[in-house]
């Protein structure tokens, strides 16, 4: 039972009374007033509704926000009970239309009119039974389902069907007793109704969503009339009965609390989660609870409004002689005998806490501060500021625990740091610890603050709650990861790191900890081999030669899958399902320093494997096998490696980088390979100049003899080379003497000035060679001698033919046409050169009139002859002047001999002597030079 004498009194409503609107002369500012004789009331759907109830009275009354009252007659007599349904326009009255007890019920559907007045739907005697009873109270159901009448004999009518139309419903009698009845109320809960009864002296419930209605008597007690009501959802639909020294609530099936609040009760109410009570001013004198009205006109009486649940008076004050009190537009109406309304605004939430804010907070009542903001739907930040107060205020105290769970209520609007200073205390850091725990559940914690709760718990020695903070699911993750682990590294939590690292996927984390901390190389190694292509690629750059260092074995195979076709350990998708990728090779060849066995594992494989490997691949691994060939010292071994060494430079790999590998080969001196790649680049000479330097002679010849006819030089090199030799070399002087000799490939001279160098080379070593050159040099000359002989016959004939030609007349003596070979026939056509033509087969294929067809071929090669030494004549002019101007002579010499001016050229003939190039007709110079060529 709750001490009404303790509640906290505050003033949440606003009173004024109802003013009428000012005229069209803007006169205004009386007080509003009823007409007399109200005396039942009820409001909804937009208006206060009243009744007359004195007699003569007939009227049912409106009253709309704007105050302009309307009324309708209802009754002959009188209006006794009114019931607006709040969620439908229906108003249900009881009245009298005739004197004596038959009282009866109008159904008035608000929305229709008949005749300018409400329509009414139905109309029905208000009697139980047979037997004539005055109607005590009356309620309707929202659902249009059901409607109760209570009588002053203890009897209770329920109508079930449509309340609107007879035919439609079924009325019965419910309840009878010797009590009269002073409160109904129905109850829907979910699919369930009840109907609860109250009389001046027992309380009980209907379920009338069961067949039969079963009954169950709550209490033995009762209350007056009016003192009864039914609480909102935030009471849980209790319904509310008033006596004079408690109030009680119920529910269908039991009583619930009950609070002590004294004094003569006359009208109950609820309203938005409040509890209204009219009752007697304690000083006057008590009057019967279900006495005559007209007893209690000069009665003050205390209106009080209290709120259940934060247990606290919002309201109270005295009127005189209260009618009713309605509820509509958002606020309560009071009205009082005298006809005049008076309104109660409730106040707005803020208004309400800095109202009351001084007294609370003076007194330290910051829970009903709380609850009261709450239950008024207060925004969170005017909460987080109540709650700030109250921690602040049990801090003080020193009341950590408590005011700690304050300051977690204000997370989210108060600034973290506010908290974090107070707490930061050793002996208070199980209380930071709590409120770092709740800021990460709400996701509001930053590093900083993860830091901090990871540093409680390393300090506190926690290992249950650390585990239970980072082994949440991934779903629920509150902190940066990151930091997390940093923490727990640098503290020496090295599993709870390396657990939170790998469930987050922070790949390099991981592997810091475990090889740089825990040392763990194998377990980091098969980590690795689980992570996708990339970052599996990118950290065995990273952490390669640390793995390589201490696990090599396992560390190539992982890296020989890594550069063929990796799959991630882990992958469930199975063989052949997902396409493997594969990293370069080259990139991997840094890993393996000081690990020279493993490397050559590595790039045999990958060379076996992967023929398309980058070229790095193969020039260390030639490299390796030069270094492991040059080192040996075991024959068989050393002769095994040479042979891998060689097969290695003669699979082709090396013909973009011939001079690299040339240069490895030369650094560790080995010869069979200088010598395979000087003969794959046609070095030929540096073969020979390698095999001079080695003294080689033989070699040297068979060089010559090799690669003799793709670069003649070397027998001349090969000649100089013998005879700087001190040694006797005659043989292969000899040798070489005679190939020169073959080929003409040296002036005499020019041998014999070799030879001369050479002190054991003496004139026998040459004669044979002097004199089969002399020889041939002999006959040579006779034959240029016979034909210098024959061109000067054969010029002195030309130069006859050509006096003929100028002197004599031309006889052309042809039968054949010298195209068609048949009989020459007229017209015909003749040319000096002695060819004959039909006309019509000349004009066929002549492409000139002035041309021999037949020699036109020739003809034109000798003009082009011609022409070529004309310009050539010009370069020979041109080259002379440069070679005087010049400074560099050879310079000069060199650039024509690029451009072919000293190319041989036949000369055709000479002019005739005594005669000028002038003076030559240019039709005979090209006949003469044309039969010169046909002659030769």
């Amino acid at each position: 039972m709750a001490a009404y004498l303790q509640w906290r009194r505050f003033v949440f409503f606003d009173r004024e009374t109802v003013k009428e609107p000012p005229g069209p002369d803007g006169a205004g500012g009386k007080c509003f007033a009823l007409p007399p004789g109200i005396a039942v009331c009820d409001s909804g759907r937009g208006n206060l509704v009243f009744g007359d109830i004195l007699r003569g009275g007939r009227q049912i009354w409106f009253l709309p926000r704007s105050l302009q009252l309307s009324s309708f007659q209802a009754y002959k007599l009188r209006v006794t009970h009114l019931y607006q349904l709040k969620q439908h326009n229906i108003l249900v009255s009881v009245g009298e239309d005739e004197e004596g007890i038959n009282p009866l019920v109008k159904v008035w559907n608000l929305e229709k009119r008949d005749g300018g007045n409400p329509l009414c739907t139905r109309i029905f005697p208000a009697i139980p039974g047979n037997k004539p009873t005055v109607v005590s109270c009356l309620t309707v159901h929202e659902n249009l389902n059901f409607m109760a009448i209570g009588f002053a004999d203890g009897s209770v009518v329920l109508t079930k069907g449509d309340i609107t139309r007879d035919r439609h419903s079924k009325t019965q009698v419910l309840h009878e007793g010797s009590y009269p009845v002073t409160g109904l109320a129905f109850r829907q809960s979910g699919k369930t109704t009840h109907l609860f009864v109250v009389t001046t002296e027992n309380i009980q419930s209907y379920m009338l969503s069961v067949k039969d209605y079963p009954r169950l008597e709550l209490d033995t007690h009762g209350c007056g009339l009016r003192c009864s009501s039914l609480s909102d959802p935030s009471q849980d639909l209790q319904f509310i009965v008033a006596g004079n020294e408690c109030v009680y609530l119920y529910q269908p099936d039991e009583r619930g609390p009950c609070f002590a609040f004294e004094g003569q009760k006359l009208i109950v109410h609820w309203y938005r989660g409040y509890l209204i009570i009219v009752s007697k001013d304690r000083k006057t004198s008590p009057k019967s609870e279900f006495a005559g009205n007209e007893a209690q006109n000069s009665d003050k009486q205390v209106l009080n409004i209290y709120d259940l649940c934060n247990k606290f008076i919002a309201y109270s004050s005295i009127f005189d002689d209260i009618v009713d009190v309605l509820a509509e537009w958002g606020s309560l109406y009071v009205l009082t005998r005298d006809g005049k309304i008076h309104v109660l605004q409730e106040k707005d939430t803020q208004t309400k806490l800095e109202a009351c804010k001084p007294m609370l907070f003076r007194k330290n009542l910051f829970e009903m501060a709380i609850n009261l903001a709450k239950s008024h739907h207060l925004d969170s930040d005017g909460l987080s500021e109540i709650f700030r107060q109250y921690g602040d205020h049990l801090y003080n105290k020193g009341n950590h625990d408590g005011a700690i769970q304050q300051y977690i209520r204000t997370i989210g609007k108060l600034e973290p740091s506010y908290v974090i200073r107070k707490f930061l205390d050793a002996q208070r850091i199980h209380n930071l610890t709590a409120y770092l725990q709740t800021l990460h559940l709400q996701s509001l914690a930053n590093a900083d603050h993860t830091t901090l709760l990871l540093n409680c718990y390393t300090k506190l020695k926690d290992s249950s709650k650390l585990e239970e903070f980072i082994k949440t699911s991934e779903s629920e993750v509150h902190f940066d990861v990151e930091t997390a682990i940093k923490v727990l590294r640098q503290a020496g939590y090295y599993s709870h790191a390396v657990y939170l690292a790998e469930k987050h996927a922070h790949h390099e984390w991981y592997l810091k900890i475990q090889l740089e901390d825990i040392k763990n190389y194998q377990e980091a190694l098969h980590y690795i081999g689980k992570l996708p292509f990339d970052q599996a690629e990118s950290n065995m750059k990273r952490y390669g030669k640390i793995l390589m260092h201490h696990v090599p074995k396992e560390t190539t195979e992982l890296l020989k899958i890594l550069c063929t076709d990796y799959r991630p350990s882990g992958d469930g998708e199975g063989p052949g399902l997902l396409e493997g990728k594969k990293a370069n090779s080259e990139e991997f060849i840094p890993v393996f320093a000081n690990n020279s066995r493993e490397l050559k594992a590595f790039l045999e494989h990958m060379t076996e494997v992967q023929a398309d490997s980058p070229q790095g691949v193969y020039d260390t691994l030639l490299e390796l096998r030069l270094q492991n060939w040059a080192h040996e010292q075991d024959e068989q071994i050393k002769e095994k490696l040479h042979s891998e060494a060689l097969t290695l430079l003669k699979s082709g790999r090396f013909k973009t980088v011939f001079d690299k590998a040339l240069v490895l080969c030369q650094m560790h001196n080995f010869k069979d390979g200088v010598l395979y790649l000087y003969e794959q680049g046609k070095l030929f000479q540096q073969i020979m100049h390698y095999h001079m330097q080695n003294e080689q002679y033989k070699k040297v010849i068979e060089v010559c003899e090799l690669y003799g006819d793709q670069e003649a030089c070397l027998w001349e090199q090969a000649l100089g080379y013998f005879a700087r030799k001190e040694e006797d070399c005659k043989e292969y002087i000899a040798a070489v003497l005679k190939h020169i000799e073959n080929k003409n490939l040296m002036p005499p001279l020019l041998v014999v000035q070799t030879l001369a160098h050479n002190s054991t080379a003496t004139l026998s070593v040459i004669k044979d060679y002097l004199v089969n050159k002399l020889q041939k040099q002999s006959r040579q000359i006779e034959q240029d001698e016979q034909r210098i002989q024959k061109y000067r016959e054969e010029t002195t004939r030309i130069r006859q033919e050509i006096e003929e030609l100028k002197a004599s007349p031309k006889i052309f003596q042809k039968t054949k046409c010298s195209i068609c070979t048949s009989a020459l026939e007229l017209p015909s056509v003749h040319f000096l050169c002695g060819h004959s033509f039909h006309q019509h087969c000349f004009e066929s294929y002549s492409e000139s009139d002035s041309e021999c067809p037949t020699c036109m071929p020739e003809n034109r090669k000798v003009m082009d002859m011609i022409r070529a030494q004309e310009q050539k004549r010009d370069l020979h002019d041109q080259f002379q002047h440069q070679l005087k101007c010049a400074n560099d002579g050879f310079s000069v010499v060199a650039d024509y001999f690029g451009r072919g001016v000293f190319n041989k050229i036949t000369l055709i003939t000479d002019l005739p002597p005594g005669k000028g190039a002038t003076t030559i007709e240019a039709g005979l110079q090209r006949e003469l030079l044309l039969h010169a060529k046909r002659s030769t």
